[in-house]
């Protein structure tokens, strides 16, 4: 039976791994990154409710005049 030969092993994975490397970098190198966000300015809208119009008032139940 033959002994399998690991010589060329540490190449081949050395080769790979630069390979994965200079691979992954540029594709970060590639990717845009935004330096500082700054947030939206967004104006508060005044939305018109109907019990801001008119005066209501509420009346309890034992409130009311007892007869």
């Amino acid at each position: 039976m033959p002994q399998l030969d690991t010589s060329t092993w540490f190449i081949t994975i050395m080769s790979m791994i630069i390979t994965l490397f200079i691979m992954f970098q540029l594709k970060i190198s590639k990717h845009n990154y935004y330096s500082n966000p700054e947030p939206l300015a967004t104006e508060s809208q005044k939305h018109a409710t109907p019990w801001e119009t008119k005066w209501t008032k509420i009346y309890l139940p034992l409130l009311l005049p007892q007869q």
